[in-house]
């Protein structure tokens, strides 16, 4: 699988087994252009947090992970680590300032960012998921749904390559949910989503793959992979009851 300058990820025949013998990830190939929003569905134990976990050097197996054509080895982890911005499925795991300032400024000033560089940073990242009008409230005074977006606006902070978001709809209300996939639809950045929500795939992502026992069986536009019954059964994939891929606008595609 030759690199291209456009691509903002690229894995090459990685494999991972835990310590326990558990075989994790089994020659995963997968390619994500610059600008592309990829959603990863899956079965508990498909190995997706596995592969996520792979991004950033929080492990390592054998094989090749590149971002945006540097190599993810521990030369490179500072840099790899600023470039792939996880936002963690629960807030409070990334949330542990006093203020929201604070903690969006926590990154960028790890970095050496520092006066009205440091400002513009933070007031810009907070823009980006509409919560400037919060900078200086307690984190913890504020609904779940708006530490979610503040969460993403510490990553986004950090002005990284691609952006993980790990279950990024669950434990929201119904106009959180909305909300939160208006403002990921904007961003102009390269998305991997892992989720459960199958709607929520077919509304954010244009492309879908579907992970199973630690392999890529199925990746293609997210609407195909949904209306395919025999890869959605195989792989206990289950859409909400009535709910029809083939009757709701599939997501856009971003501007490369």
């Amino acid at each position: 699988m030759p690199e291209s300058a456009h691509d903002s990820l690229v894995v090459v025949d990685l494999s991972y087994q835990y310590p326990d013998g558990n075989e994790a990830l089994r020659g995963v190939n997968l390619r994500i252009p610059r600008g592309e929003r990829v959603a990863v569905l899956g079965p508990n134990g498909a190995g997706k947090t596995t592969l996520v976990l792979h991004l950033n050097g929080i492990l390592t197996g054998v094989g090749s992970v590149h971002v945006a054509g540097t190599l993810v080895a521990p030369s490179n982890f500072a840099e790899i680590r600023r470039r792939v911005g996880v936002v963690f499925q629960d807030p409070d795991d990334q949330l542990f300032m006093p203020t929201v300032r604070e903690d969006v400024a926590f990154g960028p000033a790890n970095l050496g960012l520092k006066g009205d560089e440091l400002d513009q940073r933070v007031d810009w990242a907070l823009d980006q998921v509409d919560m400037r009008e919060f900078v200086n409230r307690a984190p913890h005074h504020l609904s779940f749904g708006q530490r979610r977006r503040v969460a993403l606006a510490t990553v986004l902070s950090m002005e990284p390559e691609i952006l993980v978001l790990d279950e990024p709809s669950s434990n929201l209300d119904p106009a959180s949910r909305r909300e939160l996939a208006e403002i990921v639809q904007r961003l102009d950045i390269t998305l991997l989503m892992v989720t459960h929500d199958l709607p929520y795939a077919l509304q954010i992502c244009p492309r879908a793959v579907v992970m199973s026992r630690g392999q890529i069986v199925g990746d293609g536009p997210t609407r195909e992979v949904l209306l395919d019954e025999p890869l959605m059964s195989a792989n206990r994939l289950e859409l909400p009851y009535g709910f029809d891929p083939s009757s709701v606008p599939a997501a856009g595609t971003i501007k490369q």
